[in-house]
């Protein structure tokens, strides 16, 4: 449909990898997080890691605050499921450290790193082992001189550090690098990032920086990253939530499904419900989302209270349940009525014709691929 392609054309922009995850050109919108255990609870560290691979995410930082988290990161590295970059501020020993032990990229502020020798080491640490740099940018950490030039944190400001950064890895012939220009402020954030787009043709990272908690966060983490994307800004994303970061990467690829920018998993449609309803939608939806979050093949299930606007949205859902009268719900397949089921069966139908139904797409799939 021409409304769900309404969107800015995508921005162009070079292209990096990410070990093996290319971020910018015309690669998918990848979807970022970050660990938030001790580094050097190397178990608990790995642990978070799968669990947010499991959840979608494509890249995982971790911070590295110590040589001796350096040597920890690199045991971590080798049984990642997904790439790490390494979030490294101050010691640059740090980075070509973490350079040698498998990070898949470096995330650095020039402006911390120290001389222009300590800034070639890492320059020539990332040449050596095939890693680009993301030069992140934050309001809350801008350098003396550019605060007393524009007063606050501004749009310009945030730019202007940016490209300031950019100088320097390419006065030290190095190009294959990513900005980010992150801020809680909603708007100079968005705002930053607009300028930045115009000013570059490097990959842009985007956030909303310290967004708050689970509900605030995810308010604000969408609006400014959808408006960006929609303008055809950014090539990967991160959510930061004051909150356990599986959550971040499932709002991020709410984000990007919602938006039509990519698909992953089951997408439950659900009315807010009222008086009419014959079915607890709310705990319904609670439960089929734990039940089939492990299902990754895009699939669009329609839970709705009533028969309003139910077989409305079944029509468009690949599997849809409406609550009517007497205890008895309408089940829906491919927009096509099959029958009504008792209120009290609809999560064990509706997970088994979940899953059937996958299973025969995966199937239709091998059968193609077969044949050709």
């Amino acid at each position: 449909m021409e409304w769900q392609n309404s969107a800015a054309p995508r921005r162009k922009s070079r292209q990096i990898n990410v070990g093996g995850v290319k971020i910018g050109g015309d690669a998918p919108i990848s979807v970022q997080s970050m660990t938030s255990t001790d580094t050097l609870d190397e178990e608990a560290t790995l642990g978070q890691i799968r669990a947010l691979s499991d959840a979608g995410a494509d890249i995982v930082r971790v911070s590295v605050p110590s040589l001796e988290a350096a040597q920890s990161f690199g045991r971590i590295c080798k049984s990642s499921p997904v790439p790490l970059v390494a979030d490294i501020h101050f010691d640059y020993r740090i980075a070509i450290a973490c350079a040698q032990n498998g990070a898949s990229a470096l995330r650095i502020n020039p402006g911390n790193i120290g001389s222009a020798e300590r800034i070639e080491a890492v320059c020539q640490a990332a040449r050596d082992y095939g890693l680009p740099i993301r030069v992140g940018v934050n309001s809350g950490s801008l350098d003396k001189d550019l605060l007393e030039k524009y007063k606050d944190p501004t749009p310009e400001a945030m730019v202007e550090a940016a490209m300031r950064a950019a100088e320097v890895l390419e006065e030290h012939d190095f190009s294959d690098y990513a900005f980010s220009v992150k801020a809680s402020e909603l708007n100079l954030c968005v705002a930053s990032y607009e300028l930045l787009a115009r000013k570059t043709d490097a990959p842009l990272h985007l956030g909303i920086t310290e967004a708050g908690g689970l509900r605030g966060g995810t308010v604000l983490s969408s609006i400014g990253i959808s408006w960006l994307l929609r303008e055809g800004i950014g090539d990967t994303i991160r959510v930061s939530l004051a909150a356990d970061p599986v959550e971040e990467v499932k709002v991020g690829w709410a984000i990007l499904k919602s938006m039509h920018l990519r698909t992953r998993g089951v997408d439950v449609v659900a009315c807010p419900t009222c008086a009419r309803r014959g079915i607890d939608v709310v705990s319904t939806v609670r439960e089929l989302e734990d039940r089939l979050a492990d299902i990754t093949a895009p699939l669009k299930l329609a839970v709705m209270g009533c028969v309003v606007n139910g077989p409305g949205e079944a029509l468009r859902a690949d599997l849809a349940v409406c609550g009517g009268k007497n205890g008895r719900c309408l089940i829906y397949e491919d927009g096509e009525l099959q029958g009504k089921i008792a209120v009290e069966d609809v999560l064990e139908v509706l997970e088994k014709r979940v899953r059937e139904k996958i299973t025969r797409i995966n199937s239709n799939i091998i059968k193609i691929q077969g044949n050709k």
